[in-house]
C-alpha cells in the first residue's frame, strides 16, 4: 500500500528540488565560466560579452602555459609529492585512529589530550622552520611530506569510523583464534575501511596538490620546485611586466601585454585544477560514505 503525499509534502519536495537545482547552478557557473574564459578571446571576457560559453576560441593561454619546461617538472614533483605524502599520511593517520578507537588502550585520555592540543596550538612558523633546518629536511623532499604526516581532525574521524563499523566481536574472535592485534588490523580491519581511506587519501592527497606555502618556505632548488610554486612565479611575473610597462611602454604594447596575462590567468587555474576535477568522480561515492559514518559517534 503506497502512502498518499499530502498537499504540504508536496510543496516541500517542489521547494527541496528549486533549492538543489538553485545551489547547483551557483556551483556550476564559476566552473563553466573559468573554463571558458581561459579559451575565449580576453577582449570578450573583459568587455563582458563572454558570460558562459567560450567566445572567439583560443587556445594560447595553453600553449603558452604548457610550452613550459618548468611546468611539467613541477606537474612530476607535485604527483611524486602527493602520492609519496599521501601514503605516509596514511600510514600514520590509520594504525594512530586504530589504536585510540580501542577501549583497552593504556593512557588513552592523556593521548587523545595532547594529540588534541596540536589542534589549537602549534610552535609558530620561525620555530617550525628552526626545527625543520635542526633535523636536515631544507630543501629535501621530506620537507614536502614531514612536517605534514599527520591531522588530528583526520585521526578523529578515522577513529570515529573505526569504532562505529568495525564490530568488536569481529575483532576478538579473531584474538581467540591467535591473531595479533597487527594481524587483525591489517587482515580484517583495514579490507573493510576502503570507504574512510578513500576519504583520508583525497583529503590529505587535495591538501598536497594544493601546497605552495611550504615549498616557498623549505625550498631552494628549482629541481624540487611543485607545480604550484611554478604557477604562481608565472602569475607573479605577468603582473610585475605590466606594471612595468604601463610606466615606461607604449599603449599597443600594453594592450598586447595584458591580453597574454588575462589568457594565462585563467589557463593557469584550470591547469591547476584539472587533475583533481578528473579523479574526484571516482572516488565520490568512497567519500560520501566514509564522511557520514565517520560523524557518527556511540
Amino acid at each position: 500500500m503506497s502512502i498518499q503525499e499530502t498537499k504540504s509534502d508536496k510543496i516541500f519536495d517542489i521547494c527541496n528540488k528549486i533549492l538543489v537545482w538553485f545551489f547547483i547552478l551557483i556551483i556550476s557557473y564559476p566552473l563553466v565560466y573559468i573554463l571558458s574564459a581561459s579559451i575565449s578571446d580576453p577582449h570578450y571576457v573583459n568587455s563582458g560579452q563572454m558570460w558562459l560559453f567560450p567566445k572567439g576560441i583560443t587556445f594560447e593561454g595553453f600553449g603558452r602555459v604548457l610550452q613550459s619546461s618548468e611546468i611539467w617538472l613541477g606537474y612530476r614533483n607535485t604527483i611524486f609529492y602527493t602520492l609519496l605524502g599521501t601514503l605516509i599520511n596514511l600510514a600514520v593517520t590509520l594504525p594512530c585512529a586504530y589504536a585510540l578507537s580501542r577501549q583497552d588502550l593504556i593512557g588513552k585520555k592523556v593521548i587523545m589530550a595532547m594529540l588534541v592540543f596540536t589542534m589549537f596550538f602549534d610552535g609558530g612558523l620561525i620555530p617550525t622552520y628552526l626545527l625543520i633546518r635542526d633535523l636536515g629536511m631544507i630543501n629535501t623532499i621530506w620537507s614536502m611530506v614531514i612536517p605534514s604526516a599527520a591531522a588530528m581532525w583526520n585521526i578523529i574521524v578515522t577513529m570515529s569510523f573505526f569504532r562505529v563499523t568495525i564490530p568488536r566481536g569481529l575483532e576478538e574472535a579473531a584474538e581467540i583464534d591467535g591473531a595479533s592485534q597487527i594481524r587483525t588490523f591489517f587482515q580484517i580491519v583495514l579490507p573493510l575501511s576502503a570507504p574512510i581511506i578513500a576519504v583520508m587519501a583525497l583529503f590529505y592527497g587535495v591538501g598536497h596538490w594544493n601546497q605552495y606555502f611550504g615549498a616557498l618556505i623549505y625550498l631552494q632548488d628549482r629541481e624540487l620546485f611543485p607545480l604550484q610554486l611554478f604557477l604562481r612565479e608565472i602569475l607573479v611575473q605577468q603582473q610585475i611586466t605590466a606594471e612595468l610597462m604601463q610606466q615606461s611602454g607604449t599603449a599597443e604594447a600594453l594592450s598586447q601585454h595584458a591580453r597574454i596575462a588575462d589568457i594565462i590567468k585563467y589557463a593557469v587555474m584550470i591547469v591547476s585544477a584539472a587533475p583533481l576535477l578528473i579523479v574526484y568522480p571516482f572516488l565520490q561515492r568512497f567519500f560520501l560514505k566514509g564522511v557520514m559514518i565517520g560523524s557518527l559517534k556511540e
